[in-house]
Parts: C-alpha cells; structure tokens; sequence
C-alpha cells in the first residue's frame, strides 16, 4: 500500500474519533459574550451536531461516542446551571435585590428588563444601537417613559438611564440623535471651555429628550502618537479631546457643565488611562507598569474634575502594575482606596462593561463581587445582557457569607441616591 495512502487512511481514522474534540472550546465557553451576535447559529451548531452525532450513532468510532457523550453532558451542564442562577436571581430575594440595584444593565427584550427594573433587580439600564436601530424618537422615549412608570408604581427609585455617546464615530444612539462631530474640534476655538459647554448642551438636550440620565463620556483619556498595532475597537487617539492635560479638563470641565444644564451627567472614563495602554480591553488584558507618580501628567484631568458637579467616574480594565498586579482597576481595592482616600473622590464610580475580554475570563460573577465589595457604585452589563443574571447571583452570595460588607454597599447606595437628583 502506498504510503500516501496509509496517511491518508490514518487521518481520516483519527478525524472520525476526535471530530467532538472541536466542539469543546464551545462547550466549554458556553453563551460567551464576545459570540453574542451570533448566539442563535451558536446554539443551533451546538446543539444540532451532537443530535446529528446521535443518529448516526451505531456508525461512530467508539472514542468519538464518548467524546460526543462529554460535549453533551457538559452543554447540559452549562445551561441548567445558568437557568438555575436566573431562576434564582428573578426570586428576588433580599440579597439579590441589595445586589442588584447596583447594576447597569444592556437589553434586546425589553419584556425581560421591565420584569428585572419592577423586581428591583437592576438600578438602571444602558440604552443602544441595537436598542434605537430603525425606531422613531417617539417610541423610544416611550419606551424608557414606560419603565420609568413601572419603577414608580413599584414605589422604586428611577432608573439611571445610561448611554454612550461621546460624538465622532461612538455615536451609539444615532442617527436617531444628532451626529455630532469629535468633542476635541472645540480645542481650536478661542474659548474650548465655552466652546465645549455649548456641545455639551447641545448634546444633553437631546439625550434628557429622550429619557438618558447618564452619558459615558467624556473621554479624558491623554491621546497618544499612535494607534497600537493590538488596538482593534479602543481607538482613543481618534477619541481623545487632547494630549495636554489641562486642555483636556478645561474641555472636559465645560462638556460636563453643558450636560448638568441639560439634567444630564457625564463619566469621566477610563481610569486609569488608555493612551499609553497597548492592548485592546474589548478583548485581551492590558496593564501599565508606570508608577502613580509617572502617571500625574495622564491623571492629571481625572483628579482635576473628580467630584466636579454632574459627572461619574469610569474605571477601566487596566493593571496598575505598582498598586495592585492582580488585579484590573475595576475590581481592584487598592485603585479605589487610591481614589477614594488618596483624593478624597466621593462621586460615583462605575465599570466598564464586564463582558469586556479583559475581565470576563476571569469570571463575571467573581469581577463583579470584586468590584462591589472594593466600594465601587454601578456595574455596567451592556453588550450581552444576559451575563447579568450569573453577575448578581455570584455578588448576592458572597453578600450573604459576609466576604461583601453591607457598610461598603450602603455608602455605594447613598452616592447612588445622590445620582439620582438634579446634577444642576
């Protein structure tokens, strides 16, 4: 026999033990978020091949029935286990909801988000493109009207109604809102600060006009020379008002005013900084192995407006190599208590999206735990909502062992409280 040959007979052997192999990335990492646009062809492969693999049973290799067998059980697996923990959170249960308000949470099905915000399960949802595509104003405002009614009849606080639209390309709500150009335009003009109150008015009109409470933005991020080779989605040089500092908080100072007038605040985001980050946070891990002392000049707009009338402050997934290698400054405790003691910041602090590859590797439920019981105030659940249920439930049992102190989330829900008044 050839020799060709016998490879080939050999290849195709192996090929017909260990095809299930190929199923067990996606087994394992089960309604991972970054596959969230493709959940429904996701489940329907995962699911049909093993059926397929099921009829033809009797014609299968003995290894490939096993391996079959092990992809099966664990997709079972994956799936009762994350219904139980639905199941569990939608109880509403005391710890579930003391958990619970401290989550922004994105949605597709707005049934299934009105049963969370009148259960108290949530504290506020983040309003996209998905949410606004091929909508009229009118329906979406009555839509976020109408959420607001359950809350209120439920005798509940308002929801915060979070959006993300910065101007230049991170325009998530339009072209139902105004297109508006790159915040850092103002800097050329005679008065940026003036300049930036005007688009910051102009902004939050039209997002309190349609029901928005909370806008991530503005970046504060220094920008840097370049974009990283690594940087897929980031893209803060396009997105940065500026690479001087004091003329990033001088804008960013008057882009916030122009939002409080409106009845709208801003988050100052991504502490502890992206410029000099090198890898994209929508998908891998990033660290900075600077010193807080060689970071003044980047922080320098941070600290400058921290506690300024109107704003949050957004922690990013990034390492602060110098005060805590563990762990990424939105779940890190030594982050916080810089900011919270070092600068005395009283203000909101809220999350970048979990779902986020940096973090959601290491576990939604055990990042978000981290962060709640470190003292930070909101955390964001946007591109794949569903994740939520797996977040609270984690926090929430954490909470009832004693390792989240009640003291850290009661002083989380009086800044919270604050939030909801009038930033004006």
């Amino acid at each position: 026999m050839p020799a060709g040959t016998a490879f080939g007979r050999g290849a195709a052997t192996l090929a017909a033990n260990l095809w299930p192999l190929a199923l067990l990335p996606s087994a394992w990492h089960y309604q991972h978020p970054l596959l969230f646009s493709l959940r429904h062809g996701e489940s329907a492969l995962l699911l049909g091949l093993p059926l397929l693999g099921l009829l033809c049973w009797r014609r299968l290799p003995g290894i490939a029935r096993v391996l079959l067998l092990g992809v099966g059980l664990l997709l079972g697996w994956q799936a009762l286990d994350y219904h139980r923990q639905r199941d569990a959170v939608l109880a509403a249960g005391p710890a579930m909801r003391e958990v619970g308000r401290h989550f922004v949470v994105g949605y597709t099905d707005v049934e299934e988000v009105r049963e969370l915000a009148a259960k108290g399960l949530i504290g506020g949802i983040y309003v996209g493109r998905r949410n606004v595509r091929g909508r009229s104003l009118a329906e979406v405002r009555a839509e976020i009207a109408n959420l607001q009614a359950v809350r209120a009849r439920v005798g509940l606080p308002p929801l915060i109604v979070a959006a993300d639209q910065e101007g230049g390309w991170v325009n998530h709500l339009s072209p139902l809102l105004e297109r508006l150009p790159p915040l850092a335009g103002v800097v050329d003009q005679p008065d940026p600060g003036i300049a930036a109150q005007a688009y910051g008015e102009r902004q939050g009109g039209a997002l309190a006009g349609l029901g928005v409470t909370l806008n991530f933005g503005p970046v504060v991020d220094l920008r840097p020379a370049d974009r990283p080779a690594g940087d897929m989605f980031s893209d803060i040089p396009a997105r940065a008002i500026g690479s001087d500092p004091e003329g990033v908080a001088e804008v960013a100072a008057g882009y916030l005013d122009g939002l409080a007038a409106s009845g709208v605040r801003g988050t100052l985001k991504h502490f502890p900084g992206l410029g000099r980050v090198d890898r994209d946070t929508h998908l891998h891990p990033a660290r900075l192995s600077e010193t807080p002392a060689e970071l003044a000049a980047d922080w320098l707009p941070f600290r400058t407006l921290a506690g300024h009338a109107g704003s949050a402050l957004m922690l990013g997934h990034v390492t602060l190599d110098a005060l805590d290698p563990q762990r990424a400054a939105s779940h890190s405790p030594a982050v916080i208590r810089l900011l919270r003691s070092d600068w005395g910041y009283d203000g909101v602090l809220v999350t970048d999206d979990l779902n986020m590859g940096a973090v959601y590797n290491l576990g939604i439920g055990k990042v978000a735990s981290e962060a709640l019981g470190a003292g930070v105030d909101l955390v964001l659940v946007s591109y794949d909502p569903r994740q939520v249920y797996r977040a609270i439930f984690a926090a929430a049992q954490l909470l009832e062992r004693g390792e989240i102190a009640p003291e850290t989330l009661a002083a989380s829900a009086r800044r919270l409280t604050g939030l909801s008044s009038s930033p004006i």
